[in-house]
């Protein structure tokens, strides 16, 4: 059965990607309810969990990690039944999605494996895509749902397969920032306009979008959070735990998981986790903002991140 607008939706979890989520729904003419551990002035906000799930048939969980996610699960069960669709969104180790799809499984509920990539532009944008595990007939009646914050959806498999490609992407990811600012430290410690890195990139193979919305950040010294740099040493931790499981050597994602850990030492935990480059300068590397340089945009590279 395919969802009909005035089916409900339930979103727990308002920080950055929760809200954009939110507020998409809501335009796109759902019935929403919200909560969050911290109260927020959002439409439909309840004072619990259940009573999100009483008021809800499709249940989106944009929680920080698995232990969360667990807490969040158990709260939800028993006001579960099997009118219920509980998409769960964080990345975590797919144990845990497994975990979470059972105790919603015990109660007659549906379950769908929902991580996302994108960050804070994506999800003002509704242009996140997520990477989904589950069976194909959950999928199919929360698919209106996932439509309206997202600009793709992709069916990796049976639950727990969809973190594990997550896991992987952002290992990619985090490795790309952590090059690209190593790279950017080299060219202004050499004498060079930092701003040139930009144009260096351009045209080149290495292009990518989290290079297209990074780099002018960390030029800019601006390291406001689109995703937070503790949040993505938690997925190089879940990174590693997977290697370990499978027997493989990952030097490059363990080296970086490091760094990652050494900046949330210093502080930065809650900066972008491109914030890594503040390990060689502080503060803005050029002062002007009207420079061709720092202010083209790609018109062809998406600006996604993690």
């Amino acid at each position: 059965m395919f969802l009909r607008k005035s089916d409900r939706v339930g979103v727990v979890g308002l920080g950055i990607i929760g809200v954009g989520v939110a507020t998409h729904l809501l335009r796109a003419g759902f019935t929403v309810k919200t909560w969050s551990r911290s109260p927020k002035p959002v439409p439909g906000f309840l004072p619990s969990v259940a009573d999100v799930a009483r008021q809800s048939d499709i249940i989106q969980l944009f929680v920080s990690d698995g232990e969360a996610l667990l807490e969040t699960v158990h709260a939800l069960r028993p006001a579960l039944d099997s009118r219920h669709v509980v998409c769960a969104h964080p990345t975590v180790d797919p144990s845990a999605m497994v975990d979470a799809a059972a105790i919603v499984a015990e109660r007659g509920a549906a379950f769908l494996e929902a991580p996302f990539t994108g960050s804070k532009i994506a999800a003002s944008e509704g242009k996140l895509v997520y990477y989904v595990g589950g069976a194909t007939q959950v999928l199919d009646r929360a698919r209106k749902i996932l439509l309206a914050s997202s600009k793709e959806i992709v069916h990796v498999g049976a639950v727990g397969k969809a973190s594990v490609l997550k896991i992987a992407t952002n290992m990619i990811t985090a490795a790309t920032v952590q090059a690209l600012a190593e790279a950017l430290a080299v060219v202004k410690a050499s004498g060079l306009d930092p701003r040139i890195l930009l144009k260096g990139l351009e045209n080149n193979a290495a292009r990518s979008g989290v290079i297209d919305l990074k780099l002018p950040k960390m030029i800019a010294a601006d390291y406001s959070p689109h995703f937070a740099l503790k949040h993505m040493f938690k997925d190089a931790s879940l990174a590693a735990a997977l290697a370990n499981m499978t027997h493989i050597d990952i030097p490059l994602t363990s080296a970086n998981a490091a760094i990652l850990l050494a900046a949330i030492e210093r502080g930065w935990g809650e900066d972008d986790f491109c914030a890594t480059f503040r390990n060689y300068f502080e503060g803005p590397l050029v002062t002007s903002s009207n420079d061709n340089l720092t202010n083209k945009k790609s018109e062809t590279i998406p600006s996604l991140s993690a």
